[in-house]
């Protein structure tokens, strides 16, 4: 009896240790899920990973856009500046319209909707981009999408734009991917979008992933408050860009490329944060308004700046009719992606819309 029990006990172990070794290689290579939590009272909804924040589709009143923010790793690192919604010390108190992610444009019918809150309210020229609402969420295993409504208005209310944007969000090992298509319409009359640099699809970056320069900044302090002294210092500055084309640090500003990568370190974690432009958005392979202070954006616009005067586009969206833009977001936690990688990841996005 007792060596029946033993070889019934002796079995028992061995499948239940083959079976849980077999679910833990299933878990291992299950796709995270992607899921949504709403919070109206703050305007926000968040992009969860396996239940964990990967950023949020936010409308703050005082941000007149939409954003996603804050971006967080796979690792649990935020990457995008806190100031001026949650200001962390040691941050830069500048350019206080340029948070977490958006999409906007400096000239449009000659109201600057790029510009807009850099005094800490709305500017008197200033164009708004009001949410309107979640039209469709989609929650899944290593893809969850949602498609937002906003309106573009003018300071008297007037609406110059209808938005309608798709975002999908893709988690698989240690990179995140965002994918943004925003489709612009003509809704009361033409539409200008006049040459300016001030533009278009950007991120604002937190200090760590800033370029290292010798000019004097103001940081907030320990409170999160703006100082008053500038100081020139580089502790924990870790940022440089590289480009498609080979280009890198500061001399990418107003060049072209296909992508553009930006990475660097938070403490110990290293980050890759890489925008792609699409082959059929506007001016491909766009022109990178890619500043060191921490400012990364594709601007397909601003021509005329870029080329030092040599050439100029204005463009028009004729009243009724649209235009689509389509912009890619790769972030990466541990060793950096290369540029094969990341051209493969680009390439797949110019494929799949």
């Amino acid at each position: 009896m007792k060596l029946l029990y033993l070889i019934f006990f002796t079995t028992s172990v061995i499948f239940f240790s083959c079976n849980s070794r077999a679910e833990l290689r299933k878990d291992r290579t299950r796709a995270p899920k992607i899921t949504f939590k709403a919070n109206p009272r703050e305007n926000k909804l968040e992009v969860l990973v396996d239940g964990k924040l990967f950023t949020a589709y936010r409308w703050p009143e005082n941000v007149y856009k939409p954003i996603l923010y804050p971006l967080v790793t796979a690792a649990g690192t935020e990457i995008t500046r806190g100031y001026p919604l949650n200001t962390r010390s040691g941050e830069r108190a500048d350019h206080t319209h340029q948070v977490g992610i958006w999409l906007n444009y400096g000239d449009v019918n000659n109201y600057d909707f790029w510009g807009n809150g850099s005094s800490g309210k709305r500017n008197i020229e200033g164009g708004q981009i009001m949410h309107l609402g979640i039209e469709q969420l989609n929650e899944g295993s290593g893809e969850g999408s949602l498609i937002a409504t906003a309106s573009w208005i003018d300071p008297e209310g007037k609406e110059l734009l209808a938005e309608r944007t798709e975002y999908h969000f893709i988690a698989k090992d240690s990179t995140r991917i965002i994918d943004r298509l925003s489709t612009l319409t003509a809704t009361g009359g033409d539409v200008t979008m006049e040459d300016t640099k001030e533009g278009m699809f950007g991120i604002r970056v937190a200090r760590q992933l800033e370029l290292p320069s010798q000019s004097a900044v103001a940081l907030t302090d320990a409170q999160g408050k703006p100082g008053t002294e500038k100081v020139v210092t580089n502790q924990g500055v870790t940022g440089n860009y590289r480009s498609s084309e080979g280009t890198t640090g500061e001399g990418v500003w107003g060049t072209r490329a296909r992508w553009m990568n930006l990475y660097g370190s938070i403490g110990e974690e290293k980050i890759s944060l890489t925008i792609s432009d699409h082959p059929e958005n506007l001016n491909y392979p766009t022109y990178w308004h890619a500043r060191g202070y921490g400012l990364f954006a594709a601007n397909p616009f601003g021509v005329k700046d870029f080329t030092k005067g040599a050439e100029e586009l204005n463009y028009v969206i004729p009243d009724g009719q649209s235009i689509t833009f389509r912009y890619r977001v790769i972030l990466h936690s541990g060793t950096p992606l290369t540029d094969e990688e990341i051209t493969q990841l680009s390439e797949n996005f110019a494929t799949k819309y």
